[in-house]
Formats: C-alpha cells, structure tokens, sequence
C-alpha cells in the first residue's frame, strides 16, 4: 500500500482512488470563498475527500456533504472521514450526481467541484482512472444544471477546470443563471502558459475579479502568494 500524504491536521489515504491528490484540489480546497460562513457544504466528485476535509479544518459547517460515484474511492474517502478530527461533521454518498439530485431537497450554501475535465477521449489503461478524468462521466452542462438546483439564494459555487475550457463554462453557467464573481488563473511558473482555471459563482451578477497565480518562480522554489495560500496545509510550507 502507498504511504498516505499527510497533511498538518489530518491525514490522506489514496490507495484505492484512480485520481491522486494533485495541485488542483489543494488550491481549490484552499483558495474556495467561506465569507458568507456557510452552514452547509457539498462536494461533488470528492475522491479522496481533500477538498472536505480541507473545508473542515477551514469552517464550522455542519454538514459537509460529499458525493462520489467510484465505489473504491467512496469508501476510502469514508476512511478519510472518519479518521480525521472532524468525522462527526464529513459524510459521504456513494451516488452519482443525477441519484444525488433524486435523493436530497437541501440546499447548500458553498458547493464545490474538482471535476473530471479531459473532454477528448483518453486511455491510460486503467478505466477507472481514465472514468476520472475524463467529463463524459459528468459533463459540464449537467454539472452546472446540478449546482443551480442544489446551490442556496446565497450560495457560492467554486470549481477548477483547464483554462481552456474557461470560456465554455462561463457561457454554460449563464443558461443556468450562474454569474462568475471570481477568477484565478493558475500557472507553473513566470513563463509557462496558464494552466488551470479556478472559479468562482453565484445568482447574483457583479463585477469580476480576476488575478492570477504563479506556483512556483524556479523548480522547487515557491512564490509567496502560493506558499501563503497553502500553508495552513502541507507539512512543509
């Protein structure tokens, strides 16, 4: 069994979820606006559970709501769960989105997604991995469709997609009266091209922020912007 990736307060078990923990989940775990101190939170395709976990350790929440199609990945998030100083606050439904939608009439004021987003076909050999990855198995429209009926009056939706696919959601999210309010984008270093895309909607249509983030200003050598955003987590920021 692989080590588990610990974090300052809880630990991360990832064995058995085709998707690892990665930079995306982090920063969204991080950077994901808890201003309007929310009282319920969902996150959609959890995988290992970071990003509630990360919730948890951030607010007072009661619950944290996740969702998680993957068997594998659904019970080791439970694991996740229940391990961590928060289990009485964390659940996790073994359900797809549509099921999820089906079951549940709360509304939730913070929802967030680290969806699968490789739109073109991709085989890695592992179907459960490639499942993951790719957003057949919960495409954009039917995400954001998903969030405008689960998201409070209030409520603020985050999620992290390639900057790509930026214009795309944004124009989708409009159908479903979803209005951006932030936007970060993310790249490696000074002279690499943005890589990733984090957002930020709600109903309510306002001025935009935009900035951006660069990770890293040489190999291993973080920015203090990355390093402030991220250090109430990994062990060695």
């Amino acid at each position: 069994m692989r080590k588990p990736f610990k974090f300052k307060q809880f630990t991360i078990y990832q064995d058995r979820c085709a998707m690892k923990i990665g930079t995306d989940g982090v920063l969204l775990g991080a950077w994901s606006n808890i201003s309007n101190s929310p009282e319920s939170i969902l996150d959609i395709g959890t995988g290992t559970g970071i990003i509630g976990l990360m919730l948890a350790q951030r607010c007072y929440s009661e619950p944290i709501d996740a969702i998680e199609i993957d068997g594998d990945a659904f019970e080791q998030c439970v694991e996740n769960f229940e391990a961590s100083p928060w289990a009485d606050r964390l659940f996790c439904y073994h359900a797809s989105l549509d099921e999820f939608l089906d079951e549940v009439d709360d509304k939730y004021d913070l929802i967030i997604s680290n969806p699968p987003f490789y739109s073109e076909e991709v085989s890695s050999g592992d179907s459960a991995r490639d499942l993951a990855r790719q957003n057949r198995s919960l495409p954009f429209n039917l995400l954001l469709k998903g969030v405008s009926e689960l998201l409070s009056e209030n409520g603020i939706f985050t999620l992290v997609i390639p900057y790509k696919e930026e214009k795309n959601v944004l124009k989708e999210a409009l159908k479903h009266g979803l209005y951006p309010a932030r936007l970060m984008r993310v790249k490696g270093n000074p002279d690499s091209e943005v890589k990733r895309s984090l957002m930020e909607f709600h109903f309510n249509n306002s001025e935009v922020l935009i900035n951006e983030l660069i990770i890293e200003k040489s190999r291993h050598e973080y920015t203090e912007d990355y390093i402030n955003l991220t250090k109430d987590f990994y062990l060695k920021m």
